[in-house]
């Protein structure tokens, strides 16, 4: 196999990049295999995506930095997004009054909200409000602000003092990783504002994730796992992969 292969280092990277924003991660092997190069190469260039600061590394690949859009993050893990959106079912019935964010994950929850008989709930996501809107028994707040066309969500201070001015029994959110240490993590510095102000405004925080969310690193920290009371997620709560977790926050 040569170090270079028949593909140009731009073309390589521009490559590796689509596949960033499609899956949010590659592996070095797997895209040395794919592109018929050596491994060492695949590295160089996701060291130049690092650079230009369009990736970041991490053992044995790398993940995207910044915000993919809305579709793209929509069609990724859907069989975890809707084992979990399940396991939410039986916490939304627990509550009169809910908090939910901009996230696909939380989407997932929304298409399949159980009926109720009286649930208010906020939002700063476009999306979950126009799904909720029809919903008979939902009566929803959606969170003035400014348009972030990275998350397709409603941030800024004018959104972050409403969603402060409820009082909340629950709020459920997702995140874009989570670190045993620093807690969860976001691309933005505006998502973080948004979901700090819902955790603020309730009393129990309730964190939803897929898996694979569990090995990433994002931008901006967010919430300490102190502030979260449980986490959903669509593995078995004995997993061991959540045993970073299990003394912090109720698992699901």
């Amino acid at each position: 196999m040569g170090i270079d292969g028949s593909l140009a280092a731009e073309q390589r990277q521009q490559a590796l990049l689509g596949i960033l924003r499609s899956t949010g991660r590659v592996e070095i092997a797997d895209m040395a295999e794919q592109l018929d190069v050596h491994p060492m190469t695949i590295r160089r260039d996701l060291k130049a995506l690092e650079r230009e600061g369009s990736a970041r590394l991490v053992r044995g690949g790398a993940v995207l930095v910044g915000t993919a859009g809305f579709d793209v993050r929509r069609a990724r893990a859907l069989s975890a997004k809707k084992r979990i959106a399940e396991k939410l079912v039986p916490v939304v019935r627990r509550h009169e009054s809910i908090g939910i964010d901009a996230s696909t994950t939380i989407l997932s929850l929304v298409e399949v909200m159980p009926e109720v008989e009286h649930l208010l709930v906020v939002t700063y996501g476009v999306q979950a409000f126009q799904a909720l809107g029809t919903r008979p028994g939902i009566k929803t707040f959606l969170s003035g602000g400014e348009l972030d066309p990275r998350t397709g969500s409603l941030v800024g201070p004018v959104g972050q003092r409403t969603l402060e001015g409820f009082s909340l029994s629950c709020c459920i959110l997702s995140t874009s990783a989570l670190d045993p240490e620093l807690g969860t993590m976001e691309p933005t510095v505006e998502e973080v504002g948004m979901k700090q102000a819902l955790a603020r405004s309730a009393d129990r925080v309730v964190l939803a994730l897929d898996s694979t969310k569990l090995a990433l690193r994002s931008t901006v920290r967010s919430l300490t796992l102190d502030q979260i009371s449980t986490m959903v997620t669509e593995l078995d709560p004995a997993d061991e992969r959540l045993d970073p977790f299990r003394a912090h926050v109720e698992l699901i």
